[in-house]
């Protein structure tokens, strides 16, 4: 079955004191290409959650969001009082060069960098499984998300197979009624230019050989053929860049048929062929 590479998932979930939320978006790609957006505090898991990640979806343009969006416990923070009596000597000993009268340096140590202690808790392995899960648990619905926007390609799909199939299926009435046309008009030609004395078996022969070059057989055969592989090949899975191989040999049989026509109604049969198989190449831009 074919799976889209557009898709969502998200999952939620408390770990003691800290309410995690994982979100996974994914748009098509040639190949898997992840962005990550992580809280600090799971940094050191990065490397992980892409190698599952990268291992579940195989293909897309993927990003993924890992906030920790509440705390129910403040965790301790402590002034660093060693290094504000440094700032404070430092600020002190400026202030003496260059003459200021201001002596309130509290507003400016503050605000200084590493000024506070925060002394956060060791992320433990049993964290690092159970966010692990929260990720799988997201990559779970996302991947159920594509299914379902799989099943409504396959759809689309087959109504455009269907499409070509018909149209094709229309070629055959008007293929004598071309030939007959192009014997006609090689036979007026030659009255109007009043030739004489050339050799009439010799001209059938020319004639037969021409029309044999503008048969249609074997380039009919060949498109239900791709047809059929088609949908044969759509029923199975991350089968996406094999659909685009297929449509690109669907589109030179189709090519073919209409540069030997030399119809109007079969160009007309031709171009509706190849409306059909360009929304299928769109739509193949976004299949798995």
């Amino acid at each position: 079955m074919l799976k889209s590479m557009t898709g969502f998932g998200k999952a939620t979930g408390t770990f003691h004191t800290k309410k995690i939320s994982v979100e996974i978006r994914s748009l098509n790609s040639k190949s898997i290409d992840l962005n990550t957006r992580i809280a600090q505090y799971y940094r050191q898991i990065e490397p992980e959650v892409r190698k599952q990640v990268s291992r579940e979806l195989s293909r897309g343009k993927v990003d993924i969001f890992i906030n920790i969006d509440s705390i129910g416990e403040e965790s301790p923070v402590s002034l660093n009082v060693p290094l504000a009596k440094s700032y404070y000597a430092e600020l002190k000993q400026l202030n003496d060069a260059i003459g200021e009268s201001t002596t309130d340096y509290l507003p400016l140590i503050i605000r200084m960098p590493e000024i506070y202690n925060n002394e956060r808790e060791e992320l433990t392995d049993e964290e690092k499984k159970w966010v692990l899960n929260l990720v799988k648990e997201a990559t779970d619905q996302l991947n159920d998300f594509r299914r379902r926007e799989g099943e409504e390609l396959e759809r689309e799909f087959q109504e455009r197979i269907n499409e070509i199939r018909g149209f094709l299926a229309e070629v055959p009435k008007y293929e004598n009624q071309r030939l007959e046309v192009i014997r006609e008009r090689m036979n007026k030609a030659l009255d109007e230019t009043k030739l004489k004395g050339f050799d009439d078996n010799r001209l059938e022969q020319e004639m037969i050989f021409y029309i044999e070059k503008l048969d249609v057989s074997e380039e009919k055969m060949r498109l239900g053929n791709h047809l059929v592989y088609f949908e044969e090949t759509m029923k199975k899975e991350s089968s996406g860049k094999k659909l685009g191989f297929i449509s690109q040999e669907i589109g030179r049989e189709i090519n073919t048929l209409g540069s030997k026509s030399n119809h109007a109604e079969m160009q007309v049969l031709v171009i509706g062929m190849k409306d059909n198989l360009e929304k299928i190449k769109e739509q193949i831009l976004n299949t798995l």
